[in-house]
């Protein structure tokens, strides 16, 4: 809503306009408002149709949204090849969502051969343009000794330009060093601030990391409640470690009134994810029979 009112059906009246006439932005563009639904009925078939014209002329936004139609499967079948041929071809033209979604195809060998050194190539690429999933995924790459020197301090830098720009998993990596004096000075105050601002943008690693900081009184005065509350959070997000967190506070009655029924409902649901935790608990109820 800049000099107007915000309108989306207007948006993308004029978006089609531009589309119709072969403008590579206004296809684009008009491919985001199906893909979100916003002005239109939301329409991934449309959204792909869109993005496809704009990325063969060559606009790297558009490129990069059709790779990600690819990685996905929205709107076309599933194609990591296709994918990563997109991606690339943004990645070359500078862009920087391109550069960081290309090092996550080599980084996970999806349409390519997995190859660290490459992932860690386009990470930087992308992260020294700013881009802060890119910062974020190249720290994580220093942290893991992934293509790169192991290097808890380039971790950490990296971490922290992502987390200053917002990004909640650059925000509770960066707390995460924090807590265990990787690459920063132990501060678990400052764990605390930066799990606490992951937490509130509702990312579910951040909130379980944040429970469990107020469980132990770790850097926050201790407080049950509080930690049952964002234990909660993750969990009903499907975080694996979160819903074992939060059956332990029903069996033990912490934060919340004791009750075996939920604690082997959030067991179970973290123990059906796999999580060893999880597994461990469900296993233990059974033996009591509780």
């Amino acid at each position: 809503g800049k000099g107007v009112e915000q309108d989306y059906a207007k948006a993308v009246e004029w978006y089609e306009k531009a589309a119709e006439q072969g403008n590579s932005i206004g296809q684009n563009n008009l491919g985001c408002m199906y893909e979100s639904g916003k002005g239109v009925e939301q329409d991934y078939a449309k959204a792909a149709e869109w993005y496809a014209k704009s990325a063969e002329q060559g606009y790297s936004r558009g490129q990069c949204n059709l790779g990600y139609m690819y990685e996905s499967g929205k709107g076309v079948e599933q194609d990591y090849a296709r994918a990563a041929e997109w991606y690339a071809k943004s990645a070359e033209q500078g862009y920087s969502r391109g550069q960081n979604n290309l090092g996550c195809m080599y980084e996970h060998g999806k349409g390519v051969e997995q190859d660290y050194a490459k992932a860690v190539e386009w990470y930087e690429k992308a992260a020294e343009q700013g881009n802060s999933i890119g910062q974020n995924n190249l720290g994580c790459m220093y942290e893991f000794g992934k293509g790169v020197e192991q290097d808890d301090t380039r971790a950490a830098e990296w971490y922290a330009k992502s987390a200053e720009q917002g990004y909640s998993r650059g925000q509770c990596n960066l707390g995460y060093m924090y807590e265990f004096g990787k690459g920063v000075e132990q501060d678990d105050t400052k764990a605390v601030e930066w799990y606490a601002k992951s937490a509130e943008q509702g990312y579910s690693r951040g909130q379980c990391c944040l429970g469990y900081m107020y469980e132990n009184g770790k850097g926050v005065e201790q407080d049950d409640a509080r930690a049952a509350e964002w234990y909660e959070k993750a969990a009903k997000q499907g975080y694996s470690l979160g819903q074992n967190n939060l059956g332990c506070m029903y069996r033990d009655g912490k934060g919340v009134e004791q009750d075996y029924a939920k604690a082997v409902e959030w067991y179970e649901k973290s123990a059906e994810q796999g999580h060893s935790r999880g597994q461990c608990n469900m296993g233990y109820m059974y033996e009591i029979g509780k």
